[in-house]
């Protein structure tokens, strides 16, 4: 049977994956997906807490969290293309040579 603890063991090793990425990445889209899976380790632990208690309040949190990540990738994403045509690359080192 699962438990709460796997569902805790899951989210730790995500969140872990995450951490990581966003530590060791230097492509933009990259560290995008690293946040997503940040996240998603988030809304895991906080959907599983919540049905292991019986209460709506984690669950309810993981569905904003969702909205607030799709805004946070659309608004990113956008950004990220216009940063391409200008730059014709999405590395980090590029952000770092910008020019005032």
């Amino acid at each position: 049977m699962i438990g709460l603890e796997h569902y805790l063991v899951l989210t730790g090793i995500l969140f872990s994956i995450g951490i990581v990425g966003v530590i060791r990445r230097t492509n933009l889209l990259m560290l995008f997906f690293s946040t997503e899976i940040l996240l998603n380790a988030v809304n895991i632990g906080f959907a599983a807490v919540s049905k292991y208690y019986g209460d709506l309040n984690g669950q309810i949190f993981s569905f904003f969290i969702i909205a607030i990540a799709a805004s946070e990738v659309a608004v990113g994403l956008g950004l990220l293309v216009l940063w391409y045509k200008k730059e014709g690359t999405i590395d980090l080192t590029s952000l770092q040579m910008m020019k005032g």
